[in-house]
């Protein structure tokens, strides 16, 4: 049987992990964290493909084109976590899963980022255990597909 295609998507400001705060968010470089992604994902049958935009545009395009190209999405919106309504729609609308990840806990960032406009929309929110929550998001989605094909 075929690996099941899943995108990591990030959202703005990703891209500079490692360097961005370390204290909040680790030093961790995006790069590695998608490298281990597409490694976990083949011991999980999964084939894995990672993308970074700083563009609210881009990231909705690319969430549109995974309804017909992909099985399911890993969707950290970083900046856009608590403002885009547009991306919470595009979420809603696509019918493939999407885990939506983080890598702080939103809840205790303060009132101004406890909300994630997009979260209602998503299979599911992972969130606060640092680079492990992409790691995490993943397992579940290939768990999902992998109860969707059966059943």
């Amino acid at each position: 049987m075929a690996a099941k295609k899943v995108w990591v998507l990030n959202g703005p400001n990703l891209g500079l992990l490692g360097i961005r705060e370390p204290e909040l968010y680790g030093k961790e470089t995006l790069a590695s964290i998608e490298r281990r992604l597409v490694k976990l994902g083949a011991e999980l049958g999964l084939e894995v493909e990672c993308f970074q935009t700083n563009h609210e545009g881009a990231l909705i395009d690319r969430l549109i084109v995974a309804m017909d190209a992909v099985d399911g999405v890993v969707l950290n919106p970083g900046g856009l976590t608590h403002t885009s309504w547009s991306l919470a729609d595009t979420v809603r609308a696509v019918k493939v899963p999407v885990v939506e990840v983080h890598l702080t806990n939103l809840y205790a960032r303060g009132a101004a980022r406890a909300v994630s406009v997009p979260a209602a929309a998503a299979a599911g929110v992972i969130m606060g255990f640092g680079a492990r929550s992409y790691e995490l998001g993943l397992r579940e989605l290939a768990a999902r597909l992998t109860t969707r094909r059966k059943g």
